[in-house]
């Protein structure tokens, strides 16, 4: 999604990787007070500010959120564009049910199944689903992981399928470690880039 640059808050970044595109908050002087915000309301507010194009994310939108008074919250809903999604499995799966379900309708209406894909990257860990039958033997990890795959495989080939036919979809097998563990570890950038544009990482998740 473009931004209409409404606030004139585009800049460039030169960093030693290229030129970035970045959306600065300090151009909102004067609407607020931004630099007392809460950090994670800030990275709502560059959200709303790098993504205004007057309909999903409108000027007011932005006013209203750099105008964010923690004593006294206005009632109005603020569009919320994060920069990537994790899911578990026991959540993930449906999601990508119905994504497999639009394309299928896609299909019966005559259109390309391969436009139907998630907007923002999506991670999908596997960890809900994992039960311990061995311990305390060196064997143990391997036992569980076998007994996992024999009692998940429907499961696992669906997914296997939703990585590889998906843009914006990869899958984190079992026996890596728990959802919060992997996004800390791995999945976690600090900064995403898009579009030749760079921005604070920003997460939904679902547990």
């Amino acid at each position: 999604m473009a931004s209409q640059n409404p606030f004139g808050a585009e800049s460039t970044l030169k960093t030693k990787s290229g030129d970035w595109k970045i959306y600065q908050l300090r151009k909102l002087a004067g609407l607020g007070d931004i630099d007392t915000l809460p950090f994670s309301i800030r990275v709502l507010l560059e959200a709303l500010l790098r993504n205004v194009d007057e309909f999903v994310v409108t000027s007011d939108d932005v006013k209203t959120l750099a105008n964010w008074n923690a004593s006294k919250p206005k009632e109005v809903e603020v569009p919320f564009m994060p920069g990537r999604v994790v899911l578990q499995d026991f959540t993930g799966v449906p999601a990508v049910v119905d994504l497999a379900a639009l394309r299928a309708a896609m299909v019966r209406m005559g259109g390309d199944p391969k436009k139907i894909n998630p907007l923002v990257p999506c991670d999908l860990v596997i960890d809900h689903s994992v039960q311990v039958d061995s311990f305390g033997t060196a064997s143990a990890l391997q036992e569980n992981i076998d007994l996992e795959f024999q009692r998940n495989g429907e499961r696992y080939r669906f997914l296997r399928w939703g990585a590889q036919a998906f843009n914006n979809f990869r899958v984190v097998p079992p026996a890596t470690g728990i959802v919060h563990q992997v996004n800390l570890e791995y999945l976690a950038k600090g900064v995403l880039t898009k579009n030749g544009v760079a921005f604070p990482d920003s997460l939904v998740g679902t547990d």
